[in-house]
């Protein structure tokens, strides 16, 4: 198992590494880069920087699970399938999103309207498969307790619901150089120690969750690899395809070993960008309603709240270094959570 686990996690590194230059300079060449956002922070010097770099994170999973998936093959319930199928959906979103941006050249992408109706159709379809899953079912595991929860029926609406905002949370954290993927690399480990825990310390079928791991510590060596050409400066993005795509295999993840609620320290960083673009938006609009002069106030400098820190001086890798150290000491606790 260990074992598997590390040549999973050295494989999809060395896909990605040796997948990248080549993506870079096919991006390059159909001119799929970046628009830069004229309202935000002085980022002009990244526009045209390729975009759609997650693709080298998607092949080294897509590899890792075919080649180095545990048997025996646990059929349509098996849990590898569905973790590569909510990433793979979620992805298609992020793709669809890019391709407008980096053809058309429309920074919007994909209208409101349009990108919700991909992400409740990817979420509808997992939260089922979940659901019916007789290795997941409706009940969630409590973090520190060892007790679990029954969520009945209330299970589907509660995880579209979390699918939605997680995916689109991580989509919004991805907004500087490094930043998804830094905590994306420590934030899998995390969950990949989760799924040995749930087999070694729960009680969990190893032939059941033995894929989860995989799929985990393969994010690890994808996000490890494509580290490589996006830490600062960045040569290439990894775009909505990528955020999108560690999105869904993220709150997967955590849905597949029954422990959503972790999401809270594993994810607690791109939670955080949604609470601040949500605290923002509220606040400003009921503070235009109600003041005097009917001009709204701001919370933070901008959102999401990697934006904020950025006005108030600090460079992009101090900011990646500070999540990166939140994120680690987070899922630890993450991990020790499970220990009874």
């Amino acid at each position: 198992m260990i074992l598997r686990m590390a040549l999973a996690m050295l494989l999809s590194l060395g896909i990605s590494l040796a997948a990248g230059p080549g993506l870079i300079r096919w991006l390059k060449k159909l001119h799929f880069g970046t628009v830069i956002y004229e309202l935000g922070p002085a980022h002009q010097q990244k526009q045209g920087t390729p975009v759609m770099g997650g693709l080298m994170i998607v092949l080294g999973m897509i590899v890792c699970l075919i080649l180095l998936h545990p048997w025996p093959w646990q059929g349509g319930w098996d849990l590898g399938l569905g973790l590569a199928g909510i990433s793979l959906l979620s992805m298609a979103v992020g793709f669809a999103d890019d391709w407008i941006k980096a053809v058309r050249k429309r920074h919007e992408g994909l209208t409101p309207r349009q990108k919700i109706a991909g992400q409740v159709i990817a979420a509808a379809a997992f939260s089922c498969w979940c659901y019916w899953n007789p290795r997941i079912g409706s009940s969630i595991r409590i973090p520190f307790t060892g007790a679990e929860w029954d969520l009945g029926i209330w299970y589907l609406p509660a995880v579209m619901l979390l699918i939605i905002f997680y995916v689109n949370s991580t989509n919004l954290q991805d907004g500087l150089d490094g930043l998804m993927g830094t905590i994306s690399t420590v934030g899998n480990g995390a969950w990949a120690a989760v799924a040995l825990e749930t087999i070694f310390l729960l009680g969990g079928d190893r032939t059941v969750y033995a894929p989860a791991a995989i799929f985990a510590i393969g994010l690890v060596g994808g996000c490890a690899g494509y580290l490589r050409f996006n830490r600062y400066p960045a040569k290439v993005f990894m775009g909505d395809t990528g955020s999108m795509f560690l999105g869904g295999a993220g709150v997967g993840l955590a849905l597949v070993l029954r422990q959503p609620l972790l999401l809270l320290l594993i994810g607690f960083c791109p939670v955080m960008s949604s609470v601040s673009v949500i605290l923002q938006r509220y606040y400003f609009k009921a503070t235009r309603k109600f003041s005097a002069d009917h001009q709204g106030r701001r919370i933070f400098l901008m959102s999401p709240i990697h934006h904020h820190f950025e006005k108030k001086g600090y460079s992009e890798t101090q900011i990646v270094s500070m999540y990166a150290g939140i994120t680690t000491i987070l899922s630890w606790i993450a991990v020790l959570s499970l220990l009874q």
